[in-house]
């Protein structure tokens, strides 16, 4: 009986195998693709689990999967298209061997943004947007350029990064655990990078963890705006990004010299992959961080040889905000500070009340116009002008302009001739008192810079002429505000001296001072720069040229001489004091020719045009800082 129930089932078989065959050959007959072939005719195969074809010729060689998750395909951001919008290659189910079976992202994208130019609005439109952005950075990026193996293929492809099915959409948990997966995808083909990044707090936080606030590589070298690692673009980048995380540390870190410089685009000096290491960085507080205290000295030796006790406790990100951690940067900075209020606040008061006063008496007709006329009692001869300064101190002004490297050069090549200038100006003055004036030379005198009760009674009766409450007071040979002018070089000689040289030979002064010094050197190196900068090129400017008996340009500097009615009114105590000594007569000289006020007119006009430039400059770079709060 069994026997002839499989004898049937054989017939039954021969005879319809013809059949069976028959109608998987129809199945099997290939299908011509167009732009709406439906994604069903791709998933039956595509969709089978465990499809895939083998890379070789032998059955048994390694074998590409082909299988698409559809689900997963259907929820991604491009579940959406259709296959045949990226697999444009394709033109028959089955596959022909010919078919080239490629996909060109870029393509594909650009076409979809030029189709849709101005009909996507909100969130769709936006993303396009952003998907063709990062597709002309990846183009100019080290991965779009070709691989050096001559094959016409990029460094990287998009799908080496990204598996165009299942790219998850923003804002999913699905995106998330890409971003996680980065640097196992960057791995790939960064095998030692990443090996490096396993065992870093990053790292560890991220892979093992699964923190998503842990830094990944697209944090730092970007997703598709990638450059070389040794080219500045990149450094720069990298540098900034560690602030996106790193908030604090890089304001503080931007607020040394380090950082100054890498703002300005430049990458001589220390970034935070320098100090901190590029993938294997550790907690600071870690004994393996490279900047722990048994590890600083080796790190700061990368560029600083012969590193000493002092210099190795620098504080790299100290806050002068911050008093309970840094009490020294602190009080430094919110001196400085209260330094600056108190000069211009006292400065730009008696220069605004000056203003009004003077505008007053010039409307009246009180002011000397410059025309040198001879005042009376005083001889009626060409020599209508008064010699005030010798040829020697009308000195020219140079600019130097070029990049930090050359800055810093010429920064300290300033220092030095401005040192010189002090200190044999200083041996001059010394030498004038003590041996060539000694015998005639008074401490207090009228010819004397140093300050004494006759500045009080006349700075006193200065304010009341502000106000009108009596007459502009008789000034002698010196001014109060001329004394301070001189007297103020020999504060900023000293403090911006001492900071800049503890700056410039940080090595040999660390052998003598602690770490923090370094700190306050930078806040008031700075600081009291920006104070002589704004004060010459605000106060200095006014009391000389800006005042309305003097505007717009007094140059007197250049000819050295000025109108006697001009000094009678300016210098009313010493031009009495001159007549009655008998003195008057030997300072007459004869105006300045036409040609030499011409020359010093271009000159004035030019030295002050860099002057209010430099100060525009400055107080807009500190009303930046000010506006954005870092300060």
């Amino acid at each position: 009986m069994i026997g002839v129930i499989l004898l049937a089932w054989l017939v039954a078989g021969v005879f319809l195998w013809p059949a069976s065959a028959l109608a998987d050959s129809e199945d099997m007959k290939p299908i011509p693709v167009d732009g709406n072939t439906s994604d069903v005719r791709c998933y039956g195969c595509h969709g089978e689990k465990g499809f895939s074809v083998p890379l070789g010729e032998g059955g048994r060689s390694k074998q590409r999967h082909l299988f698409v998750d559809r689900e997963k395909l259907q929820n991604s951001a491009h579940g959406n298209r259709l296959c045949v919008e990226c697999h444009r290659d394709i033109t028959l189910i089955p596959h022909r061997p010919e078919d080239k079976k490629g996909v060109d992202c870029v393509r594909c994208h650009e076409d979809l943004h030029k189709k849709g130019w101005g009909q996507m609005v909100g969130h769709d439109g936006a993303v396009l947007d952003k998907v063709v952005q990062n597709i002309a950075f990846y183009m100019e990026s080290v991965h779009g350029k070709p691989n050096k193996d001559g094959s016409g293929k990029p460094n990287a492809g998009c799908p080496d990064c990204h598996d165009g099915h299942t790219v998850a959409a923003k804002g999913t948990p699905e995106r998330e655990a890409f971003r996680l997966s980065t640097p196992v995808v960057c791995g790939r083909c960064h095998q030692k990078q990443v090996r490096l990044y396993e065992e870093s707090v990053h790292g560890v936080q991220s892979l093992r963890y699964g923190n998503v606030k842990a830094a990944v590589c697209a944090d730092c070298h970007t997703s598709h705006k990638i450059s070389s690692p040794h080219r500045d673009p990149a450094k720069l980048v990298i540098t900034k990004s560690c602030g996106n995380c790193h908030q604090e540390s890089y304001e503080t870190y931007v607020k040394t010299y380090h950082g100054q410089v890498n703002v300005l685009g430049y990458t001589h000096t220390a970034k935070c992959f320098d100090c901190h290491t590029a993938h294997s960085n550790q907690r600071v507080s870690s004994p393996d961080s490279p900047v722990s205290g048994k590890n600083r000295e080796t790190t700061c030796k990368k560029c600083h040889e012969g590193v000493s006790p002092g210099f190795l406790t620098f504080l790299p990100h100290g806050n002068s905000h911050d008093f309970a951690r840094y009490p020294e940067l602190w009080l430094a900075s919110k001196f400085m500070i209260l330094l600056l209020v108190g000069v211009f606040l006292f400065f730009w008061t008696h220069s605004a009340l000056w203003f009004r006063r003077e505008s007053k008496e010039k409307v009246m007709g009180l002011l000397p116009e410059h025309r040198g006329d001879v005042s009376p009692g005083v001889l009626g001869d060409a020599r209508t002008y008064i010699q005030r300064f010798p040829a020697m101190w009308r000195l020219a002004h140079l600019t130097f302009l070029g990049g930090a490297p050359v800055m810093a050069v010429v920064h300290r090549g300033a220092a030095v001739v401005f040192s010189l200038v002090f200190f044999i100006h200083l041996a001059g003055v010394i030498y004038r008192i003590f041996w060539r004036s000694r015998a005639t030379f008074r401490w207090f005198g009228p010819t004397s810079l140093i300050p004494n009760w006759q500045d009080l009674k006349d700075f006193i009766a200065m304010v009341r002429w502000f106000f009108g409450k009596g007459s502009r007071p008789a000034f002698d040979h010196w001014t109060y505000w001329e004394k301070f002018d001189y007297w103020a070089p020999f504060w900023g000689m000293f403090i911006i001296g001492s900071s800049g040289l503890i700056l410039w030979f940080p090595k040999i002064a660390g052998e003598y001072i602690p770490g923090w010094v370094f700190n306050v050197a930078t806040i008031i190196h700075g600081e009291e720069a920006f104070l002589a900068v704004v004060f010459i090129f605000s106060v200095h400017f006014f009391n000389c040229h800006f005042r309305p008996s003097k505007f717009p340009l007094d140059i007197m500097m250049f000819v050295g001489r000025m109108p006697v009615a001009e000094f009678k009114h300016e210098r009313q105590a010493e031009y009495l004091r001159l007549k009655e000594m008998g003195q008057m007569d030997a300072l007459l000289v004869t105006p300045p020719s036409s040609r030499q006020k011409f020359w010093s007119r271009v000159l004035g006009f030019t030295l002050i045009a860099i002057g209010l430039t430099l100060l525009f400059i400055t107080l807009n770079g500190f009303g930046l800082h000010l506006w954005h709060g870092k300060l």
